[in-house]
């Protein structure tokens, strides 16, 4: 697993620090779905997150940094949903859809973070790009261990490329209802997305859905 990306700061305040960097995520989120992430300037982001250009650069580094912490935080946060909406109860088969439905309702939550991540990843320094694609491959490895557990326990009926390849479309498909929320929220509920799509995604793999 790699290391997070040390993000450097003048102030040594850790609790100071939380606050303000969470300020500055909150007002970039805001101007990146706005204008982009190289159209906006840390100038706009300082006065977006409520203090002067001077104090955000006693947090940060670079512009890049700011695009960094919206990424990991993004990530951490919907790990941390997620983990909290993990099911013990019930057959490994409806912990997976309560997995699933979980995920999609956090994505709905937290869409307009999720789409500048995924719109502006590509502007990420290497080595954290590096790292943020880890954490979207620890994302998917999660939905992989549930899928495992509901094949040992006969529940789904897949190999493991096949398994591998479900855990990547789940996160596709939470992930659709905010890329094309411009057409498919026009269609469907999310309650009603999430059941046709646990019904796609499982269907071929169970008798039981």
């Amino acid at each position: 697993m790699l290391n997070n990306k040390k993000v450097p700061s003048m102030v040594k305040d850790q609790q100071l620090i939380k606050v303000r960097r969470a300020q500055m995520i909150k007002g970039a989120v805001k101007l990146f779905i706005e204008k982009g992430f190289h159209r906006t300037t840390t100038r706009e982001i300082a006065k977006e997150a409520g203090f002067s250009i001077g104090t955000l650069y006693e947090y940060i580094g670079s512009k890049e940094d700011i695009l960094y912490l919206v990424c990991d935080d993004i990530y951490m946060e919907v790990s941390k949903r997620l983990k909290k909406q993990l099911s013990e109860n019930g057959t490994h088969l409806e912990r997976l859809k309560q997995a699933i439905t979980s995920y999609f309702h956090i994505i709905d939550d937290m869409s307009d973070e999720v789409l500048v991540m995924y719109q502006e990843t590509k502007s990420l320094q290497k080595d954290a790009l590096k790292y943020v694609l880890e954490k979207e491959k620890e994302m998917v490895e999660m939905m992989q261990n549930l899928i495992q557990q509901c094949i040992q326990s006969g529940e789904l009926t897949m190999n493991e490329q096949e398994s591998k390849l479900l855990a990547h479309n789940i996160l596709v498909q939470g992930q659709m209802w905010t890329f094309r929320r411009w057409s498919i929220r026009k269609l469907f509920t999310l309650d009603e997305y999430i059941s046709i799509q646990i019904k796609q995604l499982l269907y071929n793999h169970t008798s039981t859905i």
